[in-house]
């Protein structure tokens, strides 16, 4: 096999009632090792925050297919089976303002050994320690390596500042299809991870607690009509193709649009789904594509999830966030990764 990867039954949920785990839901699900010892947890987020987070700071967007052409259609997309849905939860303690606190950067090491960052979001999950974000931004794809190196998620990150903390990935839970043949129908994927922490003096860490008690989780909608408009929360950075560019890829952004069917150019996917969005396809990989949203109480639906970005109209400008459909195939996915504990790094509460 290209990554020595783990095959594991999905078990059964304690979130949702659409789908019963059985034989066939057994063979979908891959878990890849993140960080699964604690001192090794220990040692990557040392990675990320020492010299004052300098590589965090110093990360650039990851460039790996983040263009590629499309064809909007007039068709819908056909759900596979059963509506499901999850509901959300909001922070515990809503911070001033209205932006959503879910939504932040998720940190790796390529395999150009240098630091990168996608977009990621919180999902609400049973122990609330769970982040989705594009399949290829936690499988590397360009080298039998399993897992993208050193993987974190610091939720709300903002020109370097980090006020929820950092959150270290434990395991990654993608589709057997996507880690197997690339099939980008099934680009999605969560990863578990660590309660969060900051920096102590000297060379120490502080527990600050779990995920979702801090910054919410998304609800899941899946196999369900398209809806009218979603919202898409991520880092945008870098050029269109005609020269221009306004993200930075320093703040998070927000953008509304429509949602539609598409049929991709130069991607293996045969279920892709579009949003009208101005997004550039550096650093908004893995945004969320939320409905629903309330900015009141930082809650929502998770309903895609940026894979690339296209120019269908022609102008040199990107204009669609491509995503996967959210099927039955994601709903296995997430129904295995909702349930998996993960625990603090910290030896204590936090």
């Amino acid at each position: 096999m290209r990554r020595a990867l783990i095959a594991l039954g999905a078990g059964l949920s304690l979130l949702g009632s659409a789908l019963v785990a059985g034989p066939a839901q057994a063979a979908t699900v891959v878990t890849v090792p993140l960080a699964t010892v604690v001192e090794k947890a220990r040692s990557v987020a040392g990675f990320w925050l020492a010299d004052d987070a300098a590589n965090l700071r110093n990360a650039t967007p990851y460039t790996l297919r983040t263009v590629a052409g499309g064809e909007r259609l007039t068709t819908g997309a056909v759900p596979d089976g059963p509506a499901y849905s999850v509901a959300p939860i909001g922070p515990e303690n809503p911070p001033a303002g209205d932006l959503i606190t879910t939504s932040g950067k998720v940190f790796f090491v390529g395999s150009d050994g240098l630091p990168h960052w996608c977009t990621g979001t919180s999902v609400q999950s049973n122990y609330r320690n769970l982040v989705a974000t594009a399949g290829h931004c936690l499988l590397d794809t360009e080298a039998p390596m399993g897992s993208l190196g050193k993987w974190v998620f610091v939720p709300a990150y903002s020109d370097g500042a980090m006020p929820f903390g950092l959150y270290v990935g434990k395991h990654g839970i993608v589709h057997n299809d996507f880690e197997n043949v690339l099939d980008y129908d099934r680009d999605y994927a969560f990863a578990t991870v660590y309660n969060g922490v900051v920096p102590s003096s000297p060379d120490g860490l502080t527990g600050v607690g779990r995920l979702g008690d801090n910054v919410g989780g998304l609800g899941l909608a899946a196999n369900q009509p398209l809806p009218p408009a979603a919202d898409v929360f991520g880092y945008p950075a870098g050029l269109h193709p005609d020269g221009t560019g306004s993200y930075t890829g320093r703040t998070l952004e927000r953008s509304t649009g429509p949602t539609f069917a598409l049929r991709p150019a130069r991607l293996p996917a045969d279920r892709a789904v579009g949003v009208d969005s101005p997004f550039t396809g550096e650093g908004s990989l893995g945004s969320a594509w939320v409905t629903g949203y309330a900015s009141d109480t930082r809650t929502g639906y998770l309903n895609g999830l940026t894979i690339s970005v296209a120019d269908t109209d022609g102008d040199n400008r990107y204009d669609t966030g491509i995503s996967p459909y959210f099927d039955t195939g994601l709903i296995q996915v997430y129904r295995d990764a909702a349930n998996r504990w993960t625990g603090s790094i910290t030896y204590v509460s936090g």
